[in-house]
């Protein structure tokens, strides 16, 4: 008899502990849920000065001769200000490691807010229009000598060092046409003050088209010390 009133005990006691953790679990769970941001929540932690972890991978439309696509490397830097204007300074590097960085391209312009992404709660859909400036910096001569193959034509001869700006004019490398100014449709996620935006699709396609908009997280950035 003893026990059986012994196992009873113990038996309620499991109960216990296991609704205590359930409660708890929805506790944790209903949390969660209440500190899923709106779109003006996202754009004020937007606000500030971010910075890539490490040098980022992308794939792109060029291809090795074994018909394998050609990676590209870079780091970013990027402001938001609070009225919406961004600042985006990218450093492209021949390898892995930034250690042999080719060139230095800059982008500034507004931010149109689009609604919420389905990627994951609080993510929002989010364009870019660079339409104050778009320059570019050679940084090894062999990025301006390819640059004045590709691209002479309209432009002061490349030289490493020296900023033009390609805005609204007709660049090749980049696809663009006279009088275009460059947009992305891209998405905006902030999850425990680190960055994400949209994942490079693995072909290759730029997000220069609505269609185009990422469907998934690439590696964030986080804020600048």
């Amino acid at each position: 008899m003893k026990s059986r009133i012994l196992l009873s005990s113990a038996a309620l006691f499991v109960v216990g502990l296991i609704s205590i953790a359930s409660v708890r679990q929805n506790k944790n769970s209903n949390s969660k849920k209440q500190k899923t941001m709106n779109t003006e929540q996202v754009k004020q932690l937007c606000v500030g000065e971010w910075v890539s972890i490490a040098p980022e991978v992308r794939p792109s439309l060029s291809k090795n001769a074994d018909g394998s696509m050609k990676p590209f490397y870079l780091t970013r830097d990027f402001t938001y200000l609070a009225n919406g204007e961004f600042t985006l300074q990218m450093i492209n590097s021949a390898d892995a490691y930034g250690k042999v960085p080719m060139a230095k391209i800059v982008l500034k312009g507004h931010t149109i807010w689009q609604g919420e992404h389905p990627i994951a709660p609080g993510a929002q859909k989010i364009d870019y229009i660079a339409d104050d400036a778009y320059e570019i910096t050679p940084l090894i001569q062999g990025f301006a000598d390819a640059m004045n193959q590709a691209a002479g034509n309209g432009f002061d001869k490349w030289e490493v060092n020296q900023t033009q700006s390609i805005l609204g004019k007709a660049f090749a490398p980049f696809g663009l046409s006279e009088g275009q100014i460059y947009g992305e449709f891209d998405l905006i996620y902030i999850l425990n003050d680190m960055m994400f935006w949209g994942a490079k699709h693995v072909d290759g396609r730029s997000f220069a088209k609505v269609e185009n908009r990422p469907d998934n997280l690439q590696i964030p950035m986080v804020r600048k010390q």
